[in-house]
């Protein structure tokens, strides 16, 4: 199989220009007009965001980030009349001269391809890391629609209808007759609409549990207590997803030209989501798990290519999809879950996740949160692999 002609490759190259007014921005934003509401309890803590700001300024080297983000190759194509940008790594060859199965890895919101960079040859090349050369894929990540170097849509749209497009990546573009999705976030609930509507797609994994089927209602005290939990932590919680599903405009107008801005909304989820060491009063210790070239790089594909707002819409298109939820209820291609232990998201009852998956493989992970592939690349790894075999 090759790329079909409808590709473009691609490589990224940020121009000078662009580079210098994020910096100006970042440099002449005014710390003095800016109190202290109370640390992590109250947002983003003004301390770490001046920390970060002026590691930004003095030691932050996009073009070396840059040079880590076109190691693989880079590709655009249009996808059922959207334009998608991916990677695309073809895996070793078994020893039988198996053919790779394909993998394809969704992000979601805030994230960005980038977070799958770091485990795209240890998927597509297990052989080189000492594992088993069985265990390859050929390994896509797209930047989902509205995200990073992908273009814009003309309105707000779902996980379903990014899940049109990203299986005509898959197929029409890519020529694969079948493939595996995996994803977290956003991710999970394309992943799941790929394996409802899609019959290429024969097998989804997931390290977050989207309620999407009307079949999720908690019966057993266990799935009752955690539908409680569930409302607790979104009271809490939810402001961005209430904001960003109703009102993502005047959103954006407040944060398109602020770098700050964007990095304080972005950071604050890493920060909440994550499995993160927390002192006495719940501060979350993020440098523990991430480096400050991490969190801005990720934080940069959203400055550089002017996409968050549109990012934002995916929001705002979930409302608008219909419907809304999966209408026979059930997703009947084979489900595997990774169920990391995220304090915001936290995984649900098996039993309640089964009533809307097919669930043919659950594990219970001993750590990691909302952005696995970051936190815990190794452990995720290991359950995307295991689950594979049962499909091979």
């Amino acid at each position: 199989m090759s790329l079909a002609t409808s590709t473009t490759p691609f490589r990224i190259a940020v121009p000078d220009a662009d580079l210098a007014a994020i910096r100006e921005r970042v440099r002449a934003y005014d710390w003095s007009a800016l109190p202290d509401a109370g640390g992590w309890s109250a947002g983003t803590d003004l301390a770490f965001m001046r920390d970060i700001a002026a590691y930004w300024l003095d030691g932050y080297d996009w073009r070396a980030e840059e040079t880590k983000l076109n190691r693989f190759a880079q590709f655009k194509a249009k996808a059922d009349g959207l334009d998608v940008h991916f990677i695309h790594v073809r895996g070793s060859a078994g020893p039988d001269g198996r053919k790779p199965l394909p993998l394809l890895l969704s992000h979601g919101w805030p994230g960005s391809f980038f977070e799958f960079l770091h485990i795209i040859e240890p998927l597509a090349h297990p052989e080189r890391f000492g594992g088993d050369v069985a265990d390859a894929f050929d390994v896509i990540v797209p930047s989902l629609p509205g995200y990073g170097f992908s273009g814009r849509p003309e309105r707000p749209i779902g996980p379903r209808r990014i899940a049109v497009c990203f299986n005509a990546l898959m197929t029409d573009v890519l020529g694969y007759d079948r493939y595996i999705a995996q994803g977290g976030d956003w991710g999970s609930s394309i992943s799941g609409w790929l394996g409802y509507d899609h019959e290429a797609c024969i097998g989804v994994h997931l390290n977050m549990v989207p309620a999407l089927s009307p079949l999720m209602k908690p019966d057993s005290e266990e799935e009752k207590a955690y539908a409680q939990r569930m409302r607790t932590s979104m009271d809490a919680e939810a402001a961005y997803l209430r904001l960003q599903g109703t009102k993502p405009q005047t959103l954006a107008f407040g944060l398109m030209d602020s770098p700050v801005g964007v990095a304080a909304w972005i950071i604050e989820k890493f920060a909440a989501w994550s499995d993160l060491p927390r002192a006495a009063d719940g501060s979350p210790d993020l440098l523990a798990c991430y480096s400050r070239d991490q969190l801005l790089t990720n934080v940069m594909i959203y400055l550089v290519t002017k996409s968050f707002a549109t990012a934002a819409w995916l929001y705002r298109g979930r409302l608008l999809e219909s419907p809304n939820r999966l209408p026979a209820g059930r997703v009947e291609t084979p489900t595997g879950v990774a169920a990391f232990p995220e304090p915001v998201y936290p995984p649900p009852p098996r039993s309640l996740a089964a009533k809307g998956y097919n669930l043919v493989r659950w594990t219970d992970m001993p750590r990691g949160g909302h952005f696995a592939a970051l936190e815990e690349p190794d452990l995720l790894m290991g359950e995307i692999r295991a689950f594979a075999r049962t499909l091979r």
